[in-house]
Order: structure tokens, then sequence, then C-alpha cells
């Protein structure tokens, strides 16, 4: 089972399948591929950046990081990342 920390959301966990699925997203693609709506997933994905489970390769665009796919296939504990800010 996934060790996900405090500060994610159940979402989170789907935000992180959906890119590494499908690749760098935008908030409205994760929206249109099944994810939660837009603007939530927005706050979700700058907070999963901040983390380092996830890059902000550019404004508004988001791709999965190794620790990203580590903590997808339970290699990761989620509650040992520090936040970058």
């Amino acid at each position: 089972m996934r060790e996900s920390a405090d500060w994610m959301t159940p979402s989170d966990d789907r935000i992180l399948e959906l890119i590494r699925e499908y690749g760098n997203l935008t908030p409205i693609a994760i929206e249109a591929k099944g994810g939660p709506v837009r603007q939530y997933a927005s706050t979700r994905c700058k907070e999963l950046a901040n983390y380092g489970l996830l890059d902000q390769v550019h404004r508004g665009l988001y791709g999965i990081t190794d620790e990203g796919r580590a903590y997808l296939d339970e290699e990761l504990d989620a509650a040992e990342l520090e936040a970058r800010e």
C-alpha cells in the first residue's frame, strides 16, 4: 500500500497516475482525463511539485519526477519528503 503524507489528498494519487500514464499534463488536461476539476488540480499540482513528486515543466504544465514514480510504485514514503519552499 502507498504511504501518503498528511499534506496529501486522495486526488493526488489520481493526478500522479494520470501524468505517469499520459506524460506532461496541464490541469485542464487532468480534468479532461478523469481527474479532479481544473482549479483543484492546479492547486494540487503546485503542492505535489513543492514536495518533489511533480516538476513544473512550463507554466501550468507538469511532469512526474523519479520520486513521483517511486511513490506510485510503493518504493517511497511520501511522509519522508520535505517541502522545497
